[in-house]
């Protein structure tokens, strides 16, 4: 049975759409009066300087095609190659473990812990021995701070430090999330960032790799532009990719940036909501923040007390057309991984079963969030 909240449920709630700002299409317009329709342009350096001066921590940005190119060319620069293995969090999109199989290495997956769902420090330090005492000890760690909340900085750096193995942060869904007042980007030897069309801001689509080694940064912008050697005519010494931004896109992110606060201000506003209202309910959950960490609620999630009820719920939204997404499918589920080693304890898998992100968009309007808290409270009543 669905509840009819009149022609309200005519119209779509989505997940998480873009949601544009008042200067975008000023830099953009500036591109084509000035015909920088090129793959580079003052838009590009101009992103790139943006985002360097949020991030601060003296980082250096590579604006990239999407944060998929930025893991794969992190791992290149981290010297991952072919027989290599990486461990990465299994509880995430595809797209951070995907880029491993790129470069001819192998994934190795760890689970998650259940105070922010990101790669479990315990889980991690028993991957690194066992894998150790078979004589293969990992090239790199694939962090991830899932849905915008940073995972355990502290814990997964000192194994990182402890083992010599370098952490690639994947910060696509935590840009505007701090650990410590420090922001998520700035952790890692390597990290990246997304601009895909769902995230907090978006260039339609791009994303960024970010280090504190300048070296990185260069390297990355010559692996990005087919590795072209500095000589008159095309030549090329290494494999490279066609992976810059374009400097229409970085004209969009440079007018995203203006509103990075308030877009990120309004996700949260979305969550306290969302938690004010439904929090009381026996049978769904919250993930709290730990005390040392300002997440950007990318996406709110929540836990119901079983599948079946989690389904019920996410139909009863599909039937008044609002988008919710179930949490990730963990990777060591996933068919095209379901080979690989993993270190695990059910973690992740609990959560995939009971977990639904609910819809979080900076644009979503009071009615909105009315309509979706509406149809949960008499889905459970």
């Amino acid at each position: 049975m669905s509840i009819n909240l009149k022609t309200e449920t005519q119209s779509k709630i989505w997940l998480s759409s873009p949601h544009m700002g008042d200067m975008e299409q000023l830099f953009v317009k500036e591109a084509f009066d000035t015909n920088w329709i090129a793959p580079l342009g003052p838009n590009v350096s101009g992103f790139e300087a943006d985002i360097k001066g949020y991030l601060d921590e003296g980082v250096h940005v590579a604006a990239l095609s999407s944060g998929t190119a930025a893991i794969h060319l992190g791992l290149k620069l981290l010297g991952v190659g072919m027989g290599d293995e990486v461990l990465c969090q299994s509880f995430t999109f595809s797209a951070s473990a995907n880029p491993v199989t790129y470069v001819g290495a192998s994934p190795v997956f760890v689970d998650s812990e259940k105070e922010t769902w990101n790669m479990s420090p315990e889980l991690l330090e028993a991957a690194i021995i066992e894998r150790r005492s078979k004589g293969k000890t990992p090239k790199a760690i694939v962090a991830v701070h899932l849905y915008g909340m940073p995972y355990k900085v502290d814990e997964i750096h000192a194994i990182s430090e402890k083992y010599s193995i370098p952490v690639l942060e994947d910060s696509a869904e935590a840009l505007g999330s701090t650990y410590n007042g420090r922001k998520c980007g700035t952790f890692g030897d390597i990290a990246i960032l997304s601009f895909n069309g769902n995230k907090i801001i978006t260039t339609s689509g791009g994303g960024a790799l970010v280090s504190s080694n300048k070296l990185h940064k260069e390297n990355a912008v010559f692996l990005a532009t087919q590795a072209r050697d500095d000589a008159p005519h095309y030549q090329h010494s290494k494999i490279g990719h066609n992976y810059r931004m374009s400097n229409i896109l970085a004209g969009i992110g440079r007018g995203q940036m203006k509103v990075l606060d308030k877009r990120v201000n309004a996700r949260r506003g979305n969550y306290d909501y969302y938690h004010q209202q439904l929090h009381d309910l026996n049978n769904i959950t919250f993930l709290p923040e730990p005390k040392e960490m300002v997440s950007n609620r990318w996406l709110s999630c929540v836990l119901f007390d079983s599948y079946a009820l989690r389904e019920k719920v996410r139909i009863a939204l599909l039937e008044e057309n609002i988008e919710s997404r179930p949490l990730w499918k963990p990777m060591h589920l996933q068919p095209i991984f379901e080979n690989e080693l993993s270190f695990t304890d059910g973690t992740s898998e609990d959560l995939f079963q009971r977990g639904l992100c609910l819809p979080s968009g900076s644009n979503l309007s009071f009615n909105d969030l009315e309509r979706v808290i509406q149809i949960i409270k008499f889905t459970l009543g």
